[in-house]
């Protein structure tokens, strides 16, 4: 597992953050890591569109294109 340290942080918000663990019932390390998590487990912005215009690009064959439109259809 990675090691981050964290400098020059400012002091009120480490006091809200320190809060913030206890009142969760953690400490501080297991709620900053738990916070990181979850924040890396989120794309981005940017990540997600390209995510989607990597799906979209796929090709799809014209056979494929009026086979969906034969079954919308019923036919």
């Amino acid at each position: 597992m990675a090691t981050v340290q964290i400098r020059n942080l400012d002091d009120r918000a480490y006091d809200i953050l320190r809060r913030r663990a206890a009142d969760s019932g953690r400490s501080l390390q297991e709620y900053l890591r738990t916070r990181l998590e979850e924040e890396a487990a989120r794309p981005t912005l940017d990540e997600a569109l390209a995510a989607a215009r990597s799906e979209l690009s796929g090709e799809v064959s014209m056979d494929a294109i009026v086979a969906v439109q034969h079954e919308d259809r019923g036919e």
